[in-house]
Order: C-alpha cells, then sequence, then structure tokens
C-alpha cells in the first residue's frame, strides 16, 4: 500500500505541519527498550476510553430512587417518570434512563460499576478547561501540558521516540478513533498515540490493495518537515501493515451493533474491538461521542425519556453493550477495561429551557469482565428545595479512578504512579 494512500485514507487533509493522514507523524516513533510490567498479569490488558464531550447530565442517566421526589421537584420539566427508571439487581438506591437496557443488563450481569459524584476541587465549569483537567489530570489551578496517559505511556517505552516500531513492540501505544490526538496522550515531547480519522476512512484503508513504497512529500505546508518526514516515513508504512494486517485477521462476530450510519460511537467501537482480537499490542484506545451541552430541549415535552439526551444515552448503552458481546464473543473480553468520562456533569435543577446548566459531579461508568460490579458511592444528595446553584457534591476525585486503572489494571507499580498523576491519590476498588 503506497504511503500517501495510507495518508489519504486517514485523514481528510494536512490540519497541522505534524499531521498527515489522520495519524500524528509524532506518534511512528518509540523507544529502544519495553519497560517490563511490575505486574505479568496485567500485561495484555487493554484501557478502552469514552469521552462524553458536552458535559453529560448525570442524573438523567443514572437517576437517584431513593431521591425521587426531591429529584422530581428540582426537574419537574426534564424528570424522567418514576415507573420508567430501569432498576438494577441488588441496588434499591439508583436506577438508570429507561433508554439505557444495554447498560441495565451488563450492570445486573456484574460488568458495570457506577461510580458516583466523580470530579475535583475547585471545579472550572468552561468546556475547555475542564477538558483538559480530565485529559491531562491536572489540578484546576494548573496548566499542564502533557496529558496523563502520554505520561504512563512514556513510562512504559522510555526513550522515545527513537528505535521503534521494534520486533518488542511493531504495534501503536494508543489509538484515538478521530482526527486529532487526545491531550490525553500527550508526552513531554511528542503524542504517544495515533488518530484514525473516522470510522468511514478506516475501512477504505482495508479496500485499499495497493502495495509498494511512495517516499515524495508533495505539500509545501510540510517541507520545513522533510527530514523528519524521512525519518518516520518507514515507520509509517510498518505501522499502516500492522493496523491493516490485524483488522484483517479478526472480524466483526456481534449481531448487536447498530446498522452502519446509526451509531458512530458503535462504529468507533466495532474498530478497536476488531483491532484487540487481530493481535495489536495497543495499550489504549480513545472514542468519542458529542452533544451532552444540553441548555435546552434535553427532553421532548411530552415524554420526558425521549429527546435528544435520551438518544445519545441510548447510543452509549447500545453501543458499550453490542462492543462487551464482540469481544466475548471473539475471547478477548477478559482483557478489556473501559471508562466512561464527561467534563463535567449538570445542575441539580433544570432551567426554564428544559435544560441543564454546567454543574459539578458526575457519575463514572466503568465496564468490563473483570470489573467489580455494582456501585461505588451513594446516590447524590439533593436539597427538598434546589435552587439553579445547586450541584451535585463530588465524592471521588476523577483521578482516584485513574490510579485506580493504571494500578490496578496497568499494572503500574506504586513510584511510578505518583509522577504520573503527579500527586497521590487514593485507589477505589474497581476489579473483582
Amino acid at each position: 500500500m503506497k504511503r500517501r494512500t495510507f495518508f489519504k485514507y486517514t485523514v481528510p487533509s494536512i490540519v497541522a505541519p505534524v499531521f498527515i493522514g489522520g495519524f500524528n507523524l509524532r506518534a511512528f516513533a518509540a523507544s529502544p527498550l519495553v519497560q517490563a510490567y511490575s505486574n505479568s498479569s496485567t500485561e495484555g490488558n487493554v484501557l478502552v476510553l469514552i469521552q462524553l464531550a458536552g458535559g453529560n447530565d448525570g442524573l438523567n442517566m443514572v437517576i437517584p430512587v431513593d431521591y425521587y421526589s426531591q429529584y422530581f421537584n428540582a426537574r419537574k420539566n426534564i424528570a424522567i417518570e418514576e415507573n420508567k427508571i430501569l432498576r438494577l439487581s441488588g441496588n434499591d438506591t439508583t436506577g438508570l434512563h429507561p433508554s439505557m437496557t444495554g447498560i441495565q443488563n451488563l450492570y445486573n450481569d456484574g460488568k458495570i460499576s457506577l461510580v458516583q459524584g466523580v470530579s475535583y476541587p475547585a471545579p472550572n465549569f468552561s468546556h475547555f478547561k475542564a477538558t483538559d483537567i480530565w485529559l491531562t489530570g491536572e489540578d484546576s489551578s494548573e496548566n499542564i501540558t502533557t496529558g496523563w496517559l502520554g505520561r504512563y505511556l512514556e513510562k512504559q517505552y522510555p526513550g522515545y521516540p527513537e528505535h521503534y516500531p521494534n520486533p518488542q513492540m511493531p504495534d501503536p501505544f494508543a489509538i484515538q478513533i478521530g482526527s486529532v490526538v487526545s491531550p490525553a496522550l500527550q508526552g513531554h515531547s511528542y503524542p504517544m498515540g495515533m488518530a484514525i480519522s473516522n470510522p468511514e476512512s478506516f475501512y477504505k484503508m482495508l479496500e485499499d490493495h495497493q502495495d509498494g513504497n511512495d517516499d515524495h512529500f508533495n505539500s509545501d505546508r510540510v517541507a520545513d518537515q522533510l527530514s523528519y518526514l524521512r525519518q518516520l516515513s518507514e515507520k509509517t508504512d510498518a505501522y499502516a501493515g500492522v493496523i491493516k494486517q490485524a483488522a484483517k485477521k479478526s472480524k466483526t462476530l456481534s449481531a448487536k451493533y447498530e446498522d452502519k450510519g446509526k451509531n458512530n460511537l458503535s462504529e468507533q467501537l466495532k474498530i478497536v474491538a476488531r483491532l484487540i482480537s487481530g493481535g495489536l499490542q495497543t495499550k489504549v484506545y480513545v472514542v468519542n461521542i458529542g452533544g451532552f451541552d444540553t441548555h435546552a430541549g434535553q427532553t421532548v415535552n411530552t415524554d420526558t425519556s425521549k429527546g435528544k439526551h435520551a438518544q445519545l444515552l441510548e447510543n452509549l448503552s447500545q453501543s458499550i453493550e453490542a462492543f462487551m458481546d464482540d469481544l466475548k464473543l471473539m475471547g478477548v473480553d477478559d482483557r478489556v477495561m473501559g471508562m466512561t468520562f464527561s467534563e463535567f456533569g449538570r445542575r441539580i435543577k433544570s432551567n426554564a429551557s428544559g435544560g441543564t446548566d454546567h454543574g459539578v459531579a458526575a457519575p463514572v461508568i466503568v465496564f468490563g469482565k473483570k470489573v467489580k460490579g455494582g456501585q461505588i458511592g451513594h446516590s447524590p444528595i439533593i436539597p427538598d428545595s434546589a435552587t439553579v446553584n445547586d450541584n451535585v457534591a463530588m465524592q471521588y476525585d476523577f483521578r482516584s479512578l485513574y490510579a485506580s486503572i493504571l494500578k490496578d489494571w496497568l499494572g503500574v507499580d506504586k513510584d511510578a504512579l505518583s509522577s504520573i498523576l503527579l500527586h497521590n491519590f487514593d485507589t477505589l476498588p474497581l476489579l473483582a
């Protein structure tokens, strides 16, 4: 396959001097030696992050049944009717939005952990800053330029960006489905992952049957980067080959995915499942679904269980259920753990426009075969007469989830943990 063709299928155009195709060229290199994992039992484990962009309304997703009257009084124009709430096995305090039957099934099967009240001290309500905080793991008063997973991957593969790919690690460290590499994957000098622009271009790349190399780059926008591009050109060919090879070794097995074109998140996770099953050693995958900034028209007036937020939650729930089913049928579900996150939650009280405004804490969904199923934390405490200034209180710092994943799932030792997360954080019992 020609390198130019590979680039063409991975992004519509060059979006920055270091981007050609959907792959960030800074990602096509790594270190001479793979650092041994501190716990060999975690060596093959994979993390999948699902970003809910816009700030998800956690109260209408994970509903506090034990505070239902207060919940209803605070948001009468968008509250889910009590008889429509999906109940959870062994959990009398919490229910789910009626569109989330897939998550309900997984919860009842012990494969979901609902972590309540996740945020951080001194929260920020700007989409941009709050997103940066979650992706970098910084305090709200800091401005860190590296991502939490970028720092982790630098620890795993010291010396980046030299001598990669190599026989010990022939594959990308991390893959983002999207036109740019997530800031969560940013290292001190280089991104530690690569991006595939979208599902459609991924499948076009697989269908391309051209072979051979093309070492010529024609864009004037990257003329000053030619020496860098020449250094990385062989690496781009190698990554193109292993990704294509992995995808062709596997095929989608689950019938639970929605039809093509109906659910983009489902399409993203379908690709992730194929690459994991196909043998890529990639440690981290990042996918996303947008539209959660629901200031107005969050629900349908005649039925609060319907509307744009309901559709987003249905897409999320259906996608995770199909992904988990696919992994199970592929025989790799014991290696995969996933987590949702959003830059912030929404206020307790709804607004007059039938929506919710930027708030503090929200629940996080952790999923996987080896997850300790159930709920961590208690339902949000809702006052009898909530005001527009009332927020869901923080119970857990989001970096405690990161610490738990890094330590217990990815095998990071205690000393490395504090340097990756920049501070010390308690861990949570996420794994069974």
